[in-house]
């Protein structure tokens, strides 16, 4: 471990920025909150990230460790105690500070805090809330905080942090609690599942104290979220996706973030990737979560043992409804809502839309092209009036054949994967008995 002694801030601000970047949970706010006129900012519900907000904005927050000393060797962090690199601390005034000196100078929005556990959970959550309690008390900043909560910390300081942060997350590291006792072994579940179900219970609770005290302060307002490492233990699809799933239910998570496993130490117990990261199974995983949370999805209808990995190039929607072509056609003007969601094609916005428009004319493909559905995708499984946009069968190989090609821009030799050729003495691409409507029982 190499300290180095006497730094500046900035020096500060650009070791812990960098060990920042591999925390992957910044979200929008999720919280609605005006300044009540003592103090500086806001937190607006549009969402305070590193991205582009619904009308335009580029909105963006401090996020940045406290320290990146660390008491624990997990063997997938860069900041793991045996890792040889240069260590840096801030006190709870250089964090306060430099946070609200970027948002005078509109830099910021917010602040994202995380760090590494420094001595122990306790003292290390101490010196986070110190950090917090300035920031609130001392310059009255009310705008947008997300703070880490240390695993192993006291429910004592667990719950002093939710009333100064609008959210909190608990990182979960790894989907299994085998994978973490192979690669974080000083870490245990139960340590890291007792801070969210305490944060779970006491926001309950105080949503029943704001129902009967207006002036109440308010606990995690935002919510809680945590984050997963994808690739680093050898977990399926199937049951990331699946503990996804029971956290939603169990914890009432506003989101769970998947991070790419990035191989940033040498480990005999770490897995080679010559691809690198595998970013695209990471941008499947957040295609089957956006399906699990709005779309009403399960994940064993997604993904089974037999079949535990989701397809790299076709999207969950698109390969559960090829998957199950029993289901379709799906007639547009008689369909229910949860139906359309799970035509490929067709979003919550889109589908509240038909559910609006079709109350005043009866829709056919140009109003659905007007409405934002993507045809290109919805045409092999929908209907309008009893009739295809044009003809098309409803077979697993053509249909995934032409969103390959035409869909994505890849061709099937691309892909490594064959589909039987379709010869020109196929039937008719009309297929009979597709004027009707089948709707399945979802």
């Amino acid at each position: 471990m190499v300290i180095q002694e006497s730094m500046t801030v900035m020096e500060k601000l650009g070791i812990l920025a960098d060990a920042a970047k591999y925390d992957v949970a910044c979200t929008s706010s999720g919280t609605a909150r005006k300044g009540d006129g003592t103090g500086i900012g806001n937190s607006i519900s549009a969402g305070i990230c590193h991205s582009f907000a619904g009308d335009g904005r580029c909105i963006s927050l401090l996020k940045v460790l406290y320290t990146n000393e660390c008491v624990f060797d997990c063997k997938y962090c860069v900041n793991r105690a045996s890792s040889d690199v240069v260590r840096a601390s801030f006190t709870p005034e250089e964090i306060s500070r430099l946070t609200i000196e970027f948002y005078r100078r509109n830099y910021i929005e917010g602040l994202f805090l995380s760090s590494g556990v420094k001595g122990s959970p306790d003292a290390t959550m101490e010196e986070l809330i110190r950090s917090v309690e300035i920031l609130r008390k001392q310059y009255h900043f009310q705008g947008y905080i997300h703070l880490k909560a240390i695993p192993g910390a006291s429910p004592e300081l667990i719950q002093k942090a939710g009333y100064l942060a609008d959210r909190m997350s608990v990182n979960l590291e790894l989907p299994t609690a085998e994978g973490l006792k192979k690669l974080a072994p000083h870490k245990s579940r139960t340590t890291i599942l007792r801070p969210m179900k305490q944060i779970r219970n006491r926001r309950e609770e105080n949503r029943q104290e704001l129902a009967l005290y207006r002036h109440a302060p308010e606990f995690v307002p935002a919510g809680q979220s945590t984050q997963m490492i994808v690739g680093a233990a050898g977990e399926s699809d199937y049951q990331i996706v699946s503990v996804a799933e029971a956290l939603y239910r169990q914890f009432s998570l506003k989101r769970v973030f998947y991070s790419a496993f990035v191989s940033v130490n040498e480990d005999k117990d770490l897995p080679v990737l010559p691809q690198g990261p595998p970013l695209l199974r990471e941008h499947r995983l957040y295609q089957a979560d956006w399906l699990l949370r709005f779309y009403g999805f399960r994940a064993e209808e997604l993904l089974s043992e037999k079949h535990p990995n989701l397809n790299l190039f076709l999207d969950p929607k698109c390969d559960w409804a090829i998957s199950h072509l029993e289901c379709f056609p799906v007639e547009i003007n008689r369909a229910d809502y949860r139906t359309l969601l799970r035509v490929p094609g067709i979003g919550e916005k889109s589908a509240r839309r038909i559910m609006g428009a079709r109350r005043y004319h009866t829709l056919d493909f140009s109003d659905l092209k007007k409405i934002g559905v993507v045809l290109k995708r919805a045409v092999y499984f929908i209907t309008c009036n009893g009739r295809q946009m044009y003809p098309v069968k409803l077979d697993e190989d053509y249909i995934v054949r032409n969103i390959l090609e035409t869909g994505t821009g890849k061709n099937s030799a691309d892909t490594g994967i064959t589909y039987r050729q379709l010869s020109l003495f196929d039937a008719d691409l009309a297929v009979p008995g597709m004027e009707g409507v089948s709707v399945c029982g979802i």
